[in-house]
């Protein structure tokens, strides 16, 4: 598990060598563009670096982005610096790496080649542990663990959309000063935490439903409106908050209820979830987890570094969690087309009750 205090370039008093260097987006697919694509809409110098497939959009449509709240960003392909050659990071002063958990060790042996001392990285990467991947490949950077809590879909070529609610989270440090205006200037300002340990466990505990909709293969908004799957988040709630509990750990309160009431709140009848929870359903129709995404797409899932945190925390207090541990066996079934794609609420339900049982 990723260590809770800051990391620290190995000379605090190095600085980069290139002063008011801008921003680079490593890993630029879904996230990294909307995240990137706003800061250069408020007027940020943003460098991406992406995959030839992504690039190859950009040069094509450029950028537009959107907010489930009715905001819209356009950006012509002219104004965007998009790369797929790492060289780019250099002459950033700050690097935001966006890439999918298991790509975290690639890119820290690229990374390496290039940031010059002095250089702000923060991993807004699902999971833990990527933060300190990267510091371990990166000594004298200042390496920090971000968090992204919102939903990013994408709707065509160059296209991306902000469908869910909530704000970008990393850990406190003095310097990400330069770059807090770009960030609040954008829309999307930085909450700066001293142990973002429980904020990175509360958005865990959200994640857990990215495996129920994978599975259900319908609209976040469509699946957290039926009660079935929403008793199916909840099991695989109750069983990592409990384990929480016994680490000592409280996730940090991202919602007007603490996270030990949401096993609750989840149970309530479709009627009263809706009068309730309206926040949680300010969601765009649209929108899916990027789970039920990577296996539309054929790609391979974060499962692992998801449901698979809550297994780790199991196996170190010597004990199971049936019911995350049936959710990942069985989106890993579907990553290989070994299971069905389309589980209704009540059948899932009585899977995981099965598991819980036995």
């Amino acid at each position: 598990m990723a260590r809770a205090g800051v990391r620290l370039a190995e000379d605090p008093a190095v600085r980069h060598p290139y002063p008011m260097a801008g921003i680079c987006i490593y890993g630029a697919g879904s996230v990294g563009c909307y995240i990137g694509g706003r800061l250069l809409a408020a007027g940020a110098d943003v460098r991406f670096v992406g995959r030839e497939r992504i690039a190859s959009d950009i040069r094509g449509h450029g950028l537009a982005l959107s907010h489930y709240q009715g905001g819209h960003w356009r950006l012509p392909p002219s104004a965007i610096d998009f790369s797929t050659n790492a060289e780019v990071a250099k002459r950033a002063g700050l690097v935001l790496v966006t890439v999918k958990s298991a790509a975290t060790r690639t890119v820290a042996l690229e990374l390496a080649k290039v940031l010059p001392p002095g250089t702000v990285v923060i991993s807004f990467q699902n999971g833990f542990g990527h933060a300190d991947r990267l510091h371990t490949a990166l000594p004298g950077r200042t390496v920090l663990q971000g968090m992204v809590p919102f939903n990013v879909v994408t709707l065509g070529p160059g296209i991306f959309h902000q469908a869910s609610q909530g704000a970008l989270a990393v850990e406190v440090h003095v310097e990400l000063a330069p770059h807090l205006a770009a960030f609040a200037s954008s829309g999307l300002p930085l909450s700066q935490y001293r142990d973002i340990v429980p904020v990175q466990w509360a958005k865990l505990l959200f994640n857990l439903n990215n495996a129920i909709n994978a599975l259900a293969n319908i609209p976040l908004k469509e699946e957290l409106s039926q009660r079935a799957y929403r008793r199916c988040l909840a099991l695989a709630q109750a069983e990592a908050l409990a384990l929480l509990e016994r680490s000592g750990i409280r996730p940090a309160r991202l919602t007007p209820l603490p996270a030990s009431w949401l096993a609750r709140l989840l149970d309530a009848p479709d009627w009263l979830f809706a009068r309730l929870a309206s926040k949680m359903l300010m969601i765009d129709p649209v929108a899916r987890s990027s789970m039920a995404d990577d296996l539309a797409a054929g790609r391979p899932t974060e499962i692992d570094w998801i449901n698979g945190e809550v297994l780790r925390l199991a196996e170190q207090h010597g004990t199971r969690a049936p019911v995350n541990e049936r959710l990942h066996a069985l989106v890993h079934a579907a990553e290989s087309g070994t299971t069905r794609r389309h589980w209704s609420g009540e059948s899932l339900l009585a899977e995981l009750l099965q598991a819980a049982g036995a």
